[in-house]
């Protein structure tokens, strides 16, 4: 048996065992559907999705919002890691730093010589993803804080705010 006759094999045993087991388990990644899948090298629509709803405040993002925005900013990064900033419009360019205020894209610079001796400065957008899983599963912040959309004011009644 070949090698990759016998990594079908096992592919087919171990979603065997999957399905004896009786639980509802995504067959790639072995966990289970109701556990958030985490970010590692693939960042999906769906992550982006719910780390944009988690990172605007309590109440969040609609979720339809959430994903036309996820799935607007995926499209310009497509597989890559990171974009060039020269292919942003500039309410494009206004969308990212948006999210790049809420830590979900941050921005690198790389400078280079031109040939007549001048600096030229290319600007990159690039997915902070250790954030995006922080904004995903709702984990605090290494300073002690909550990570995401907690607010000053979200402690204070609404009735506060009226005048007598």
């Amino acid at each position: 048996m070949n090698v990759w006759n016998q990594a079908v094999v096992d592919f087919v045993k171990g979603l065997n065992c999957l399905k004896r087991s009786g639980e509802n388990v995504n067959i790639i990644t072995k966990l289970k559907k109701s556990e958030p899948e985490p970010v590692g090298a693939t960042l999906t629509v769906e992550h982006l999705t719910k780390a944009i709803k988690n990172s605007i405040d309590k109440q969040g993002m609609p979720e339809e919002e959430a994903r036309a925005m996820a799935q607007h900013v995926m499209n310009f990064f497509g597989y890559s890691e990171r974009i060039i900033d020269n292919v942003l419009e500039p309410e494009d360019r206004d969308a990212f730093y948006m999210l790049e205020d809420a830590g979900i894209l941050m921005t690198e610079r790389e400078e280079t010589t031109l040939y007549d001796g001048r600096e030229w400065r290319i600007h990159y957008w690039m997915f902070r993803k250790e954030r995006i899983q922080e904004l995903i599963t709702g984990r605090k912040s290494p300073d002690g804080g909550v990570q995401g959309s907690d607010n000053v004011y979200d402690e204070i009644p609404d009735d506060i705010w009226n005048r007598e």
